[in-house]
């Protein structure tokens, strides 16, 4: 994936894990706030690695 791509997924997975957070929280489903926190923290990972590749993408080129 290119860095776009890891960025706007891990955006969309961020969004979604909260979502589901909220609904475990509203419907007392500690599973489904669970797996919530772990969407969560897969897109802001997602996110981290989009950053890293641009930022290797403009060192490249500096070089």
């Amino acid at each position: 994936m290119g860095s776009m791509s890891d960025k706007v997924s891990g955006k969309a997975n961020e969004a979604a894990g909260k979502a589901k957070q909220v609904a475990g929280k509203a419907t007392k489903s500690k599973s489904m706030h669970a797996e919530g926190t772990a969407q969560k923290a897969k897109g802001k990972a997602q996110v981290a690695v989009g950053k890293a590749k641009e930022k290797a993408k403009g060192a490249a080129h500096r070089i």
